[in-house]
């Protein structure tokens, strides 16, 4: 077999020495890690999901009297949000989350979100991915600025749920990606025997692209051996919530084992809810909710070590629609998962839904920005300094407004 048609087989790329971990997933491996592996895990909700019914200011009177067909019923009413505080609570079929909650692991950041007004999904999301508001020309991902910040003891895996480099971990570090869903592990082409002894002859030197051949290789076996230990049942639907619901399962095993992945980022779509927004959240959040108390499960041994960041392009308007579902908006609600997080409490300055203070008299303004949120858990959970910080999110100074770390 030819050299080209030995690369073109196994996918390897010019970025980073990619290896598959599954048919069409890739392992990429980085020399960097940090010596205790403290994990962060992203998790974007495509599409801006509606945080106003996520978590419900359900003591603030403008909310029932702005969505008088989807509002979620006061607490203790049928099928009324679960009380969180006395002020806000949370949607009903999230239930799955309320134990995080009582736990005190589980903290959400209302009125949050990007300092430029952006009703554009992709250009809301690419804002929220580069981490450059208002800066169109950023070719990388504030991930993979992160990834190139971490200390260099030890290799190091960005891992990627999905078939494509998002935004948010493209640039110059190589990344692991897995392939969505239960075949992430099907064999691949190297796994033949024939291929896998021609590759092994081909990089089996010291040089560069022989080294990335040879770590790739070793990664791929680790991350097969920790997911066929307890491999999820192929008897699942073929829903966005339910996939989600087994990748979780899968990325708690990687980070938990020996494939040394300290970063992932996941993605859900299905979040723009302009009709029947109540029928879209209720087929949703419950595999939201479940995927996320069983990522969190999976992750016990290291929960302590480990926060997961829930968040959406923008929120929703406050006013429902003429079609029973809300238009794209401005402000909305993060979310904040971890052994390391004070959670048990909603932060941010809430603003009220008073018509006189909505963002152009519609929507939730914004009163965190959501680089503030992340600075503080680069800062507090992963130790990066503010040298670093200012590479990670150029022009942005933590005002440091919100204590959310034990």
């Amino acid at each position: 077999m030819k050299r080209r048609k030995l690369i073109q087989t196994a996918g390897l790329a010019t970025a980073g020495m990619l290896l598959p971990v599954g048919y069409n997933s890739w392992v990429a491996q980085s020399a960097n890690s940090k010596s205790d592996r403290q994990r962060l895990i992203v998790i974007l909700l495509r599409g801006g999901v509606d945080g106003l019914n996520i978590v419900v200011p359900h003591q603030d009177r403008e909310y029932y009297e702005a969505r008088p067909t989807i509002a979620v019923p006061y607490p203790q009413e049928k099928n009324g949000a679960i009380d969180l505080d006395g002020f806000f609570g949370l949607n009903p079929k999230l239930k799955d989350l309320m134990p995080l909650w009582k736990q005190k692991q589980l903290a959400f950041i209302h009125s949050c979100g990007s300092p430029v007004a952006e009703r554009s999904h992709f250009q809301a999301q690419d804002y929220w991915e580069n981490g450059t508001p208002g800066v169109n020309k950023t070719r990388s991902g504030w991930m993979n600025r992160l990834l190139a910040e971490l200390p260099e003891d030890r290799l190091t895996q960005a891992l990627n749920v999905g078939v494509t480099t998002p935004y948010i971990l493209r640039g110059k570090m190589a990344i692991a990606s897995l392939k969505p869903g239960i075949n992430s592990t099907a064999p691949i082409p190297t796994d033949r025997p024939h291929v896998n002894q021609a590759f092994s002859r081909l990089y089996s030197g010291t040089d560069v692209l022989s080294k990335a051949y040879q770590d790739g290789t070793k990664a791929r076996e680790i991350i097969l051996a920790d997911l066929s230990q307890e491999m999820v049942s192929a008897s699942r639907g073929a829903k966005n919530a339910k996939v989600f619901i087994d990748d979780a399962t899968e990325v708690a095993r990687l980070m938990v084992g020996n494939a040394k992945t300290q970063l992932a980022f996941m993605e859900i779509g299905g979040w723009d809810t302009h009709i029947n927004q109540a029928s879209t959240l209720n087929r949703l959040l419950p595999g939201l909710g479940q995927g996320l108390a069983t990522l969190a499960k999976g992750l016990e041994p290291i929960f302590a070590d480990t926060v997961i960041v829930v968040m959406s392009e923008f929120g929703r308007t406050v006013k429902e629609n003429g079609n029973q579902g809300t238009d794209h908006g401005y402000g909305n609600a993060m979310w904040l998962l971890g052994g390391a997080i004070r959670g048990g409490k909603v932060y941010g300055e809430w603003p009220s839904l008073d018509q006189s203070v909505l963002y152009e008299n519609r929507d939730l303004p914004v009163t965190t920005d959501f680089r503030e949120i992340l600075s503080q858990t680069l800062q507090k959970h992963l130790a990066i300094s503010q040298d670093s910080l200012s590479r990670i999110f150029p022009s942005y100074k933590s005002s440091n407004k919100i204590d959310f770390f034990v």
